[in-house]
């Protein structure tokens, strides 16, 4: 109950923006776990408190440098904050991010790597330009906001497997069966990206994409290989984005 609270107060928070609603949820989930799980209660504030910091902030893709370093600022605490509490305060190392694991990627995670290429030039056409939802991101003819976009679609995957994968997901299997730290991670990984622009029918896509990336991790411990699979869908995202703005432009889509 207390981690399904925390949860689900993502919801609130970023899919709905409620922020009154949502820090209450977030405060009772924290508020059962120190009543009956202090080491629950100790790894939901990490995630907690990465939550909080990230709900502070607008989630848009406002490409303006003043949105843009804000945002990335808050991104960027809601990592290292609880990384430095657990390493310096709880002196704990489960919180890791495992870039160079010394493992060659099979044969079987090559062609997966391939696949989520075909995935998404499959859907994302078919989801951005039929639902409007790419209208949420920025029209990226001028150069300086092409390369701006660029670099804000690449940073915030990388951030989501830094925050939702090897911290969240992380700090939740200490507690729970695989399955259902997952099912955790991806509630909060998928009402994120609501806020962030993938909405309409984005949360069919978002949430199992955020159910794939914790089981991905899982078998390869590897963030460099989970990292790979955003950056090579978000850079079909970022050029069907270019397309749906300027259809004149990469007309390679099938939508």
């Amino acid at each position: 109950m207390p981690a399904g609270l925390v949860s689900v107060s993502a919801i609130l928070l970023f899919g709905l923006e409620n922020d009154v609603a949502g820090y209450g949820l977030l405060a009772a989930g924290l508020i059962l776990a120190a009543l009956f799980d202090r080491a629950l209660l100790r790894d939901l504030s990490l995630v907690a408190a990465g939550m909080v910091i990230v709900s502070t902030v607008p989630l848009n893709a406002d490409l303006s440098l003043s949105h843009m370093a804000l945002m990335g600022g808050a991104l960027a605490l809601a990592v290292v904050v609880p990384w430095v509490v657990h390493r310096f305060l709880y002196r704990e190392e489960v919180i890791r991010f495992p870039v160079n694991t010394g493992r060659k990627w099979p044969l079987a995670g090559k062609l997966y790597l391939l696949g989520v290429v075909a995935l998404g030039y499959l859907i994302l056409p078919v989801y951005l330009i039929s639902t409007g939802v790419y209208q949420n991101w920025p029209d990226a003819s001028d150069p300086t906001i092409f390369w701006r976009l660029f670099l804000g679609v690449n940073a915030v995957g990388i951030w989501d497997e830094l925050f939702f994968i090897c911290t969240t997901f992380t700090l939740l299997r200490r507690h729970f069966p695989d399955w259902l730290a997952n099912l955790l991670q991806a509630v909060i990984f998928s009402s994120f990206l609501w806020e962030i622009g993938y909405q309409a029918w984005g949360p069919l896509l978002t949430f199992p994409f955020a159910l794939l990336q914790g089981y991905t991790f899982k078998l390869t411990k590897s963030l460099t290989y989970v990292v790979s699979v955003h950056l090579l869908f978000d850079f079909v995202l970022f050029l069907t984005l270019v397309h749906a703005h300027n259809r004149e432009w990469l007309p390679i889509f099938l939508y």
